[in-house]
């Protein structure tokens, strides 16, 4: 009689899973519209790393492990630990009136209709706190239902976003400029997108005295040893990094966004953006999302209280707060191509409050519209991460993630 030999790997990973989701993964790859990409998952301290394609679309050297990508908003889930320091320290208070640190905020006025005049307000009901800028429910942010309308174009022309060519101006000139809009809404009344995350880089530096980045070397990068994270690369490692594309959205011809050598990463920029600005790898993001999963500890060191990634790391927004949130994505899956419905909003990471796909409820994370995507799930004890160098002007990077994360759960054995 023949004996049957069932491979079970002790990481909770089926091996056939794992080969499946290589396949899927190869085949995006194989399908013209992705030149490389670089996944890891990881589950119960055992961890599987795919690197599949090219830096470039037309070939070039092939995508490593140490691959180092453009987070995009990625960025956020690990800028907000900065904040959380200060929290954990008392030298921020979650109810502390930001305008002793950010002056320019004083005095808010509010727009009396979202598509009126910048000159149609009334005052704020109250001042703006920390907690507000913690939960992007501050008044102002990007809000892709708002497009064409006088606030969101005062926006874009003032450099508020990191919008190529133009770059964003250094922060006490961002804060000028921020300063002499109206708010979208009242503190605390929406959740909006973004602009909060970059705001909140610039409180850092002025309540620490340091640079947003130096604090975040100090007391998150270098403790996790994350070694190649940081908002611009070295030329020493700047071959490391692949060109960014954003097809075009007609014909999905690949169109050059950010080119390595000589691109925006490649020198130190003037403000250091919380919403988007970081450089990384998949093993230091691994690294930060390990230390959420084992509530705030690296090894014997702690990073950030038990209470600060609770917080973190759970929903905060309030039914109607959810609400608008919700309308969002549901709404515009046509220009998110599926991206954001997950429910809820933490600090600085999206939180699943329903089960909508294969993730669990309580997994968190975010994704980057480079083409990036980082979540934990603590149901689980899994890590995933997805790392391309494809913007999501077209739906095929976006199409890629939805992919992989069904990949991920689906390779699942308990």
């Amino acid at each position: 009689m023949k004996k049957i030999i069932t491979v079970q790997s002790n990481n909770g990973f089926s091996e056939t899973g794992l080969r499946r989701m290589r396949d899927v993964l190869a085949r995006h790859v194989e399908s013209g519209k992705i030149p490389g990409l670089v996944a890891l998952v990881s589950r119960y301290g055992e961890t599987h790393v795919e690197a599949i394609g090219t830096m470039r679309h037309d070939g070039g050297a092939p995508m490593c492990r140490d691959t180092i990508f453009r987070m995009a908003s990625t960025s956020k889930p690990v800028t907000i630990a900065a904040a959380m320091v200060l929290l954990d320290e008392c030298r921020l208070r979650l109810d502390d009136l930001v305008e002793q640190w950010l002056p320019e905020l004083a005095n808010r006025r509010v727009l009396k209709r979202i598509d009126g005049p910048l000159d149609d307000t009334v005052p704020a009901r109250r001042p703006i706190t920390v907690r507000d800028l913690l939960t992007s429910t501050f008044g102002l942010g990007m809000d892709m239902t708002s497009l064409g309308t006088p606030i969101m174009s005062a926006i874009f022309e003032q450099g508020l976003t990191p919008n190529l060519p133009e770059l964003v101006p250094e922060p006490d000139e961002w804060m000028r400029r921020l300063g002499a809009l109206p708010l979208m809404h009242h503190p605390g009344e929406r959740w909006q997108y973004h602009i909060s995350n970059d705001l909140l880089g610039v409180l850092v530096a002025r309540v620490t005295g340091q640079s947003f980045e130096r604090f975040m070397r100090e007391r998150i990068f270098d403790p996790l040893g994350m070694k190649d994270t940081s908002f611009h690369v070295p030329a020493d490692k700047i071959d490391r990094l692949p060109t960014l594309y954003a097809p075009d959205p007609q014909t999905g011809e690949f169109i050059v966004w950010d080119e390595a050598k000589g691109g925006r990463h490649s020198q130190p920029p003037a403000f250091q953006g919380g919403g988007g600005g970081l450089v990384s790898t998949v093993d230091d993001y691994h690294a930060y999302f390990r230390m959420l999963l084992n509530h705030g500890m690296h090894g014997t060191e702690r990073i950030l209280s038990r209470p600060a990634v609770q917080l973190m790391t759970t929903n905060r927004l309030t039914p109607e707060q959810q609400a608008a949130r919700n309308a969002m994505a549901n709404n515009n899956v046509h220009v998110s191509f599926g991206q954001g419905q997950h429910g809820g909003w933490g600090f600085g990471m999206a939180v699943r409050t329903y089960r909508g796909d294969y993730a669990s409820i309580g997994q968190f994370g975010w994704d980057g519209g480079s083409g990036t995507a980082t979540y934990a799930d603590p149901d689980k004890q899994l890590t995933g991460i997805l790392l391309t160098q494809v913007g999501a002007s077209t739906p095929d990077s976006t199409r890629l993630i939805h992919d992989f994360w069904t990949m991920v759960y689906q390779a699942i054995e308990d």
